[in-house]
């Protein structure tokens, strides 16, 4: 009498089963997709991310090679999927993003723990013309190498000191870094950074007299090579034609190609 109902029930377990593997299968492909995307750099997105859209963007193309070579994919992926479980649209992606990021500062965490540790901090303004600061952690680790993690990339309505002191100070502490650990700071030389009375590491220093100012390695070999070519007549005058000389080939196909068939040649 119950062997009816029992097959049902047999058969629905099954089917819920079976879609599960699928929904797991078509997420693991989606996952994999965003962790090379980010890992080499490149965007995500094309023009038109419709399946037959002839440019439709990295992110779309890149399931669309792991299926070819993936029968089990092939079968749930991209238009074998169901609509409301695709799992390819921007807010999966992001949302995809969001929880590698978490995973990444958590290791960043970890490594750190109650250990001692340097901000490096540059700002600079994106193609929607934001202002946007760069925060990396520069620490040893246990086996005492020196590490750098990138931490966030944050969003501010302005680069004066305090603005950048506010949100530095608000993200560290939001990530449950200790900011008495805060041991050295690395920044550029603009008036904002190095002030020595309302720059940013003075405000730092204020409070964690510890957090020694450094300027950044780089932009102070920047400088020196810039003075040091100005020295230079010949080394001046190149550098100052170079800038002429590159916006006139490239501003010309015709003039590029001469340029790569002479390298060639030579």
């Amino acid at each position: 009498m119950h062997q009816p109902g029992h097959i049902d029930k047999a058969m629905k377990k099954q089917k819920t089963s079976d879609e599960v593997k699928r929904n797991i299968t078509r997420v693991k492909t989606s996952i994999d997709a965003v962790r090379y995307l980010a890992l080499q750099g490149v965007a995500f997105r094309g023009r038109d991310e419709i399946v037959d859209s002839k440019n439709p963007g990295n992110f779309i193309q890149l399931l669309k090679y792991t299926r070819f070579y993936n029968e089990e994919v092939d079968s749930v992926v991209l238009e074998n999927a169901p609509k409301n479980a695709k799992y390819t649209s921007h807010e999966v992606q992001k949302q995809i993003l969001h929880v590698l990021a978490k995973k990444i500062r958590k290791q960043i965490f970890d490594d750190i723990g109650d250990s001692k540790f340097s901000i490096i901090v540059d700002e600079a303004s994106d193609e929607g013309r934001h202002e946007q600061m760069a925060i990396v952690l520069r620490f040893v680790d246990i086996e005492g190498f020196i590490q750098e993690g990138f931490l966030n990339l944050v969003h501010v309505k302005d680069t004066t000191s305090k603005t950048l002191h506010s949100a530095i100070c608000s993200t560290l502490t939001s990530h449950k870094f200790s900011l008495q650990n805060l041991r050295g700071q690395g920044y550029d030389g603009a008036s904002n950074m190095r002030g020595e009375w309302k720059g940013l590491h003075a405000l730092f220093l204020k409070d964690f007299p510890h957090a020694y100012y450094v300027h950044c390695m780089a932009h102070r070999l920047q400088l020196s090579l810039v003075a040091a070519s100005r020295e230079v007549d010949r080394v001046n005058e190149f550098f100052t034609k170079l800038p002429k000389i590159v916006t006139a080939i490239t501003g010309s196909t015709k003039r590029l190609d001469e340029l790569e068939e002479f390298q060639e040649d030579f």
